[in-house]
């Protein structure tokens, strides 16, 4: 998922493949619990900087959990979705272009939702 041409992985997807995984389980995860969900040759200490990462930028909560911590998400994915979108919306010069932009790339089914959601 996300490689670069050098085999590592793109800036970020780590980071995204780890809150897709927690947002994904209804319990907590451990560092070797992430590690061994995501497979391949990810080090243990890489998934445990990635989960502390995620913790520092409020992402997700952790506790003590024996000699570790287990984690779980802050929000759910589609709040934290929401979030990235509003500020999307936020830095654009015109908000008109990019909301039509948005507007434009959604398939019929999204956009009868979106309709459905903007009625009163």
């Amino acid at each position: 998922m996300g490689n670069t041409p050098a085999g590592r992985r793109a800036r970020g997807s780590l980071e995204s493949e780890v809150m897709g995984l927690l947002w994904g389980r209804s319990e907590p995860l451990t560092a070797a619990d992430v590690q061994s969900a995501i497979g391949g040759d990810l080090a243990y200490n890489t998934v445990q900087t990635i989960l502390i990462r995620l913790h520092e930028k409020n992402l997700v909560n952790r506790r003590k959990a024996g000699r570790g911590h287990v984690y779980w998400p802050v929000e759910d994915a589609a709040t934290t979705a929401a979030k990235r979108m509003r500020a999307a919306l936020a830095d654009p010069v015109d908000r008109h272009a990019v909301l039509q932009q948005f507007a434009a790339s959604l398939d019929e089914d999204d956009a009868a939702t979106l309709r459905r959601l903007l009625q009163p």
